[in-house]
């Protein structure tokens, strides 16, 4: 029986607030990608100087490797305007970038002789700089550097601040605003946890790998072509048990009660030895190479579908700023490159996704229980590895349901949402983009990675050749049409003053960098 909570919340804030009350939520992406050259191997230059120093620019940044840019736009109140500006960053980059390198279009690398050609990002002589890239070291001790070059892309998402009142006096709240906030962000980060597995099931784009990122795991896998490695009905090899779903993490227990809850469990696996991490040490011939050999180094270690967020302030660990100042957006991690896109990701995509975050909302969110985070944890792997396997069945507290009746009994909820979403706009875009995902639940063999197989399946390509096509077309797009002269003007003088920003910071720093780690870890 379905339960009717999601309705009544919806019909009193369209009744209270109106059609509006639901728009103008904020939305930001943050989108990575391997540079690589021409013969599709990793990139072994630095960082390019017209980009800005990554250390202190805005909107260019590096995620693990020197070689894997993070392009990070603003949170915009209209979608159109969060995808104008990743277009126009591509755009700006391929300005300045060597003829003879590229931006790679596909999330699972390939081409990866071994860890060594993966180079880890650097930052500068500043104090900040170099904990960054012990941290990256690190994550090579723990993970090794392959995981680490897997790309993707998170969305960022606030509810729209005109919902907040309304909504605390719908649901009666004598709590102080912040916390009633909170309290509603943590119930829509436990439904997300329910229900996440829908992401890589519609939007999934790694069902295939090169074989030298597996590294001789091929027993499970079937073999195309020289090089190619797929599982016929995966998602997202990227959200596996081969990518993010690390078994070293695999004991740790994050509650998702509260925020305190949320906080105190971090923070316990910032405290907490791990005896290999113990015995790999903080140093090696002299050198850092771990900020402590505790379960997590820092909280941004800890993989999740979804994180709670609140923009930081400079040298302030992320669970030092959510609690002093609560929950500012959520950021859904769970996204891979959509590879049929030249941005890697598409404005349906993004549609959807804040439907589907306001559902998690409006629904009924009781906590988590154990037994229902293992069904998370079984969920999230079997709909990577298998989740467009004909009649696949997940588990729903304690029973089997096929994959195919509960996700449209989920759009079918999301539609009064979606509808509330177009209200008073011509382009009714939500419901069109609703309207697709059930189309293409019906249809799987029209979901981004049964698309990408069946063409590598029909052509006979391998994976690689698959991948560098498109990262070519696509690199050839943006190097034709460069970057609106307004925009590229503002880039250009924004990498200068990044560059002069970290020099700044280089020549200004006292103390050391070892009392500047026990501070940060320590705040």
């Amino acid at each position: 029986m379905i339960d009717k909570l999601l309705e009544k919340r919806l019909d009193g804030l369209l009744t209270t607030g109106g059609v509006e009350i639901l728009k103008g939520g904020k939305k930001g992406l943050e989108k990575e990608s391997l540079r690589i050259d021409t013969n599709g191997s990793l990139a072994q230059t630095p960082h390019p100087h017209e980009w800005g120093a990554p250390l202190t620019h805005p909107y260019i940044t590096t995620d693990y490797s020197e070689a894997l840019p993070e392009l990070i736009t603003p949170a915009f109140s209209e979608m159109h305007k969060t995808i104008d500006f990743l277009e126009q960053t591509h755009r700006f980059l391929y300005q300045h970038l060597s003829s003879d390198e590229l931006l790679w279009a596909a999330s699972m690398p390939c081409a990866v002789s071994d860890d060594t050609s993966i180079p880890i990002a650097r930052y500068g002589t500043s104090n900040n700089g170099k904990m960054k890239h012990i941290y990256r070291v690190g994550l090579d001790w723990r993970y090794g550097r392959k995981m680490q070059a897997i790309a993707g892309v998170h969305f960022n998402y606030s509810l729209p601040q005109k919902l907040w009142p309304i909504y605390q006096e719908l649901e009666k709240s004598k709590a102080p605003e912040q916390e009633f906030i909170n309290e509603s962000y943590f119930s829509l980060i436990r439904n997300f946890k329910r229900l996440g597995w829908m992401v890589p099931f519609l939007f999934g784009s790694s069902p295939a790998v090169c074989k030298s990122f597996l590294a001789g795991r091929t027993t499970r896998f079937k073999q195309h072509q020289h090089g190619t490695y797929y599982l016929p009905h995966a998602t997202s090899l990227r959200m596996s048990d081969i990518g993010y779903k690390n078994k070293n993490q695999s004991s740790l227990v994050v509650s998702y009660d509260s925020l305190n809850d949320y906080c105190a469990s971090l923070e316990t696996a910032l405290r907490t030895p791990y005896p290999e991490y113990e015995a790999i040490g903080l140093h090696n011939d002299g050198s850092r190479i771990q900020l402590s050999t505790s379960v997590l180094q820092i909280e941004n270690e800890y993989y999740s579908f979804i994180r709670p967020k609140r923009t930081g302030q400079s040298g302030e660990r992320s669970s030092t700023s959510l609690k002093s100042r609560g929950v500012e957006y959520v950021e859904i991690r769970a996204l891979d490159l959509n590879c049929l896109s030249s941005t890697g990701v598409d404005i349906e995509q993004l549609f959807f996704l804040e439907a589907f975050l306001i559902f998690c909302l409006l629904e009924e969110s009781p906590l988590l229980t154990q037994s229902e985070l293992g069904e998370i944890e079984y969920n999230e792997l079997t709909v990577a590895l298998r989740g467009h396997e004909p009649n696949l069945k997940l588990v729903e507290q304690s029973r089997r349901r096929t994959i195919k009746s509960w996700s449209l009994e989920i759009c079918q909820r999301m539609l009064p949402i979606c509808e509330a979403l177009d209200a008073l706009s011509v382009n009714r875009d939500y419901s069109i983009a609703l309207n697709k995902q059930i189309h293409a639940i019906q249809f799987p063999e029209s979901l981004p990675a049964a698309k990408i197989l069946n063409e590598l399946l029909r052509t006979q390509q391998p994976f690689q050749t698959y991948a560098m096509n498109i990262s070519k077309n696509y690199a050839v797009q943006f190097r034709d049409s460069p970057a609106r002269g307004d925009f590229s003007q503002d880039f250009s003088r924004l990498a200068e003053v990044s560059r002069s920003d970290q020099e700044k910071l280089e020549n200004a720093e006292g103390g050391s960098l070892k009392e500047y780690i026990e501070k940060y870890l320590a705040n």
